[in-house]
């Protein structure tokens, strides 16, 4: 029957795995906490090593934010409500501010 062990099929034998499992680490974790040490995510903190990535990633915050408040100034201000039209001029202000910073340290990183 399908599903079931047969008498007549070999016993798979120990665990490949047994050995590795009872092993300690090669070395000490690189990100404190996380088995293998290897960083996740994506960031200047989390893992993003390359001076290009990095600011590739400012590069596409930036058009996408500026994308989005523009469609928003344009709807207020042809719905005629300034206030929301200058609160989208605030927020494009705020954009390219933290905009420089992400350059300023994408600048600072290794090539790679």
């Amino acid at each position: 029957m399908t599903g079931q062990h047969q008498e007549s099929e070999p016993d798979p034998g120990p665990d490949p795995w047994e050995e590795f499992d009872g092993l300690g680490p090669a070395a000490p974790d690189r990100v404190p906490g996380q088995p293998g040490g290897e960083p996740h995510g994506f960031g200047f903190r989390t893992g993003v090593r390359s001076r290009s990535v990095a600011l590739g990633f400012a590069i596409y915050t930036l058009a996408l934010g500026t994308a989005l408040v523009l469609t928003g100034f344009i709807f207020f201000a042809a719905m005629g409500q300034w206030w929301l039209a200058g609160l989208m001029v605030l927020i494009e202000a705020t954009f390219v501010f933290f905009f420089t910073r992400l350059a300023r340290q994408a600048r600072r990183r290794r090539r790679s």
